[in-house]
């Protein structure tokens, strides 16, 4: 099988992270893999791998929306005609990560290629266009690959929609070092996420105001120069307890710092089809704190291994960050907990799901 892989944006967020997962176990098993994504980001570790070829282009977003709009239409033409130098390949099944590679969808099925769709988004709150390329990929995808129940629910289609949740590299989790007490004693509350409104960090600035017991470490998938220039707009640089950072190639280290991590994007914005950060922080054996809705809600038994809070409800997270970094007993037994839940995603599991999805080979029982 010959795997033509499209995505669109490659950076260190969760979406090219899984699909490096997929593509390691497809060239194992001796797939030939051809990806066409932007230079700059996770993929670009998979150059020089036997079996891979990576089709590189420029690509990054701009707080011009409309620059980002014509740089994302260009992408969609330039794939869409570099899709069509497979079309005399007859073992050629095309992988589209994410909702937005929809030119070389398009081009797939033209072809009459198989295509494969990872669906990581939730479409039905992120606004019209991403609507529009929901409707564009029920049409379009032979298989839908959904990564949590939640996200299923919200699709028109119900016919060839599968639900394989996300899993960690085993090198990562290795990477990881499991020690609760130590954890519970340092008093760190972590978060990654991005300067989107959504995304919560406004309100985690605000926790790092309130609790100035704790140490509050943010993470953010942005370049330095743009964290430079916001830690200088909000004054940041004067609250003693909170360390800002910019992208990480590899965040192992923040989570073995960390005692407990927060997921505080705002459900009336913008809801977590997964939470592949509050995944990394229970293989870390962390508590979490995670918004009550969403396939990041499904990962969290609420009292048992974190609590499932409102971000709107800041008190409310306060007195649970305060609970759990004071009572060393219920914290140690969420931590355990917290573990005992990572274990049940397994990457190779998981990706082997998909790589059947991609060969035909799926069936109720995987």
């Amino acid at each position: 099988m010959r795997i033509v892989c499209f995505h669109l944006y490659n950076d260190y967020s969760g979406s090219p992270k899984v699909l490096r997962m997929v593509l390691d176990e497809a060239l194992q098993r001796g797939h030939q893999v051809d990806l066409l994504t932007s230079r700059g980001g996770v993929l670009d570790v998979l150059k020089g791998c036997p079996k891979m070829k990576i089709h590189g282009y420029a690509y990054e977003f701009s707080d011009n929306k409309f620059i980002t709009t014509l740089r994302y239409a260009w992408v969609q033409v330039y794939t869409f005609f570099k899709a069509l130098g497979w079309a005399t390949k007859s073992d050629a099944v095309f992988y589209v990560n994410t909702l937005l590679p929809v030119g070389p969808a398009l081009a797939g099925r033209l072809m009459g290629k198989r295509v494969v769709y990872h669906y990581h988004e939730n479409a039905h709150v992120k606004g019209a266009t991403y609507r529009i390329l929901a409707k564009a990929m029920q049409r379009l995808a032979h298989r839908i690959v959904c990564v949590s129940e939640y996200q299923a629910t919200f699709l028109e289609r119900k016919d060839k929609v599968i639900v394989i949740p996300n899993a960690l590299p085993k090198a990562f989790v290795e990477r990881l070092r499991v020690q609760p007490e130590p954890a519970f004693e340092r008093k760190v509350v972590l978060m990654l996420g991005s300067l989107k409104a959504y995304k919560g960090t406004r309100e985690f600035v605000c926790l790092a105001k309130r609790m100035p017991q704790y140490k509050f470490v943010l993470v953010l998938n942005e370049q330095t120069k743009r964290v430079d220039q916001y830690i200088g707009e909000q004054g940041l640089n004067d609250i003693d307890n909170l360390r800002v950072y910019a992208k990480q190639e590899d965040v192992a280290e923040f989570y073995n710092e960390a005692s407990l991590v927060l997921n505080l994007s705002d459900k009336r914005s913008f809801v977590e089809t997964f939470g592949l950060t509050v995944l990394e922080a229970m293989s870390a054996g962390l508590p979490v704190i995670v918004p009550t809705v969403g396939g990041i809600a499904e990962m969290v038994e609420d009292g048992a291994n974190g609590y499932r809070i409102d971000v709107a409800n800041l008190d409310d997270i306060s007195i649970a960050i305060d609970e759990l970094l004071t009572n060393k007993e219920k914290y140690l037994t969420m931590a355990r907990k917290a573990l005992l839940r990572a274990e049940g995603y397994d990457a190779e599991t998981m990706a082997d799901k998909i790589i059947r999805v991609l060969d035909k080979d799926y069936t109720k029982k995987a």
